[in-house]
């Protein structure tokens, strides 16, 4: 160091204690967020580092306070599913990553597609490359959110786990989202009304269809049922087995807006008109649902205020807080034209 400026090239630590006139010791203190230096002190590091344009090492600090600052979000799916057109997979990347760069913690996300991706990201998160982990659009009972949680890795899901797995989860009440949904079609009239489900070995799928039958039973209208997998071709695929299993039917509520999209196209194609003949509701309320033909009526489910809530929750759990074992997050119906 010469009359106040350091050589060219990355500062270092020792530059930095030289420059604030302290020990390196209490540099790294300051550094790694220790309370146990006196605030003049602390300002007169801080000015240093500002100074000087030092950056921490973050492999080194890492190795003093046991902590990464990089949490992941872990996605059981596909990268074509992922990055498909149903907006569900962004919305909630979204909502993760905000919380997350407000909080300057580094969002690492993980696709598990395959039974080998799956193994590979259970041993990246045990071996504490990450300070916790966000866990969504899980199938079946998968175990690992309960294998993490057991080995001491902070996570939060994006849904209810299936199975045994005690794991804190953010969810929106897909139950009550479509009782609302069948309500309003009885409340229009509607009195043959089916469902094209979602997939059964995801809590989504499992959850809206046992409120599409719960609201029936009380209504005792009976239950027809088709299942799709979110998509908007298994969406036209169902369709046209609930107009083969019920030609009468006059109404259909759709689990997800791009199965919806998929059951339109096919009323459209087989002369029945929405709503006049057959109304529609779908669930989630993605930017589609206001450019489908006609405008679709549908659940609209808070996507990247699931996102935030989970991150939140997560940065509490990995911060020593106590959290909650599960929020619920409320669903509301938005009436267009196809109901």
């Amino acid at each position: 160091m010469t009359n106040g400026t350091v050589a060219m090239g990355r500062p270092t630590l020792e530059q930095v204690a030289q420059h604030a006139g302290v020990s390196r010791a209490t540099v790294s203190r300051v550094v790694n967020g220790s309370p146990t230096v006196a605030e003049p002190i602390r300002a007169a590091v801080e000015r240093a580092i500002s100074e000087l344009g030092y950056v921490p090492n973050q492999a080194a600090r890492s190795l003093v306070t046991q902590r990464t600052d990089s949490f992941a979000l872990i996605l059981p799916e596909w990268t074509t599913r992922v990055f498909s057109d149903d907006q569900l997979f962004p919305g909630v990347i979204r909502g993760v990553g905000q919380e997350m760069e407000a909080a300057d913690k580094q969002l690492v996300l993980m696709l598990a597609g395959s039974a080998a991706s799956h193994d590979r990201i259970e041993r990246y998160a045990l071996a504490r490359h990450v300070d916790g982990v966000l866990i969504a659009s899980m199938h079946g009972a998968d175990p690992l959110p309960g294998t993490l949680a057991r080995m001491g890795v902070p996570v939060v899901c994006g849904g209810r786990p299936l199975g045994r797995a005690r794991v804190p989860y953010v969810d929106v009440d897909n139950v009550n989202g479509a009782r609302q949904a069948v309500r309003h079609l009885l409340d229009t009239g509607r009195s043959r009304i089916a469902t094209i489900a979602g997939p059964q070995d995801m809590v989504a799928g499992i959850d809206r269809l046992t409120g599409y039958r719960e609201e029936l039973r009380d209504s005792d209208r009976r239950s027809i049922v088709a299942v799709g997998d979110f998509t908007r071709d298994s969406g036209a695929v169902a369709m046209k087995q609930l107009l083969q299993d019920d030609p009468q039917l006059d109404a259909v509520f759709v689990a997800s807006d791009l199965m919806a999209n998929g059951a339109i196209r096919v009323l459209r194609e087989q002369g029945r008109r929405v709503p006049d003949d057959v109304a529609v509701v779908g669930f989630d309320d993605i930017e589609l649902a206001r450019y489908t033909e006609p405008a679709l009526t549908t659940i609209r489910q808070p996507i990247d205020g699931l996102g935030r809530e989970m991150a939140r929750q997560l940065l509490r759990l990995a911060g020593g807080e106590t959290i909650p074992d599960q929020v619920v997050l409320p669903t509301e119906l938005v009436v267009r034209a196809s109901a």
